[in-house]
């Protein structure tokens, strides 16, 4: 290369505006999305097409059902970490886009496309209403990741549950094999949730540690469920119905934390009444 085109190409780089280069928080939401469209692809190989096909491996297949639940595990991860770099480092102009577009893939396709392809193979389940349901889950991780760029909250809670909780409650729900009813209610209880006001905390310090370590937990109960370890069953759904109560119990401790919180200032407001 002539050393005129090097220089060139040394100054377009320079010159490039800032909101094209990529920070390393934004390298870490990539992850987030390369890991949601494989979550997609494994659901797709390896138990909707088998399924179709009419093979030997049919229905949920373990192992690339455990690949798929494992790689939106990865993909919290990177959303987990993306937010603590962006704090400590910097973040791209562009870094709050590539983060929203990023969880719609892994928490917003890939569980709802889950529950369509549970829909699909397991034998109580009813096609066309699980489609609504996994079209439901879709439209509410939408709705809540465009709130969430709109509204301007208190430091340190999320209004409704997060979308990767909420993506890997969903996917436990399925993972329990109920029969088809309470499945379908619980997955729409969770959608809800997701767009509702209720209160979570954001996953900071000791939190952050603690979510960290339920991830990395999960993927060994999935591991083990994969390989048909001795009680892999068991230990999967122990860990998902756990995933499932933790989404319901955790608005509950949020609730009483305002209720309280509200009765202590009315204490406070009678306390400064009084002569």
């Amino acid at each position: 290369m002539p050393e005129a085109d090097a220089e060139s190409d040394a100054d377009g780089t320079e010159d490039m505006p800032l909101s094209m280069r990529l920070s390393i928080a934004d390298t870490l939401t990539l992850g987030n999305a390369t890991c949601g469209f494989m979550a997609v692809y494994f659901t797709t190989t390896g138990i909707l097409i088998p399924h179709l096909t009419g093979s030997e491996e049919t229905g949920m297949a373990r192992h690339s059902a455990a690949t798929a639940v494992i790689l939106m595990l990865l993909a919290a991860i990177f959303d987990l970490f993306d937010g603590l770099v962006a704090r400590k480092l910097r973040s791209s102009p562009m870094g709050a886009e590539l983060d929203n577009l990023s969880d719609l893939i892994s928490f917003g396709l890939a569980p709802a496309y889950f529950v369509l392809v549970y829909g699909m193979v397991a034998d109580d389940a009813h096609q066309r209403v699980s489609a609504l349901a996994a079209i439901v889950v879709l439209l509410a991780v939408v709705l809540r990741l465009a709130r969430f760029s709109c509204v301007t909250l208190k430091d340190g809670v999320f209004q409704g549950m997060p979308s990767p909780f909420g993506a890997l409650t969903v996917v436990s729900i399925v993972l329990l094999e109920l029969p088809f009813v309470p499945t379908l209610l619980a997955i729409i209880g969770v959608a809800w949730l997701m767009v509702s006001r209720v209160e979570y905390p954001k996953p900071r310090g000791i939190l952050a540690v603690a979510m960290l370590s339920w991830i990395v937990g999960a993927m060994g109960l999935l591991a083990a469920w994969a390989f048909d370890a001795p009680g892999g069953q068991l230990l999967l759904q122990t860990g998902c119905a756990l995933q499932v109560v933790l989404g319901a119990v955790i608005p509950l401790f949020a609730t009483a934390r305002r209720v309280n919180t509200f009765r202590d200032n009315r204490r406070e407001a009678r306390a400064a009444q009084l002569p």
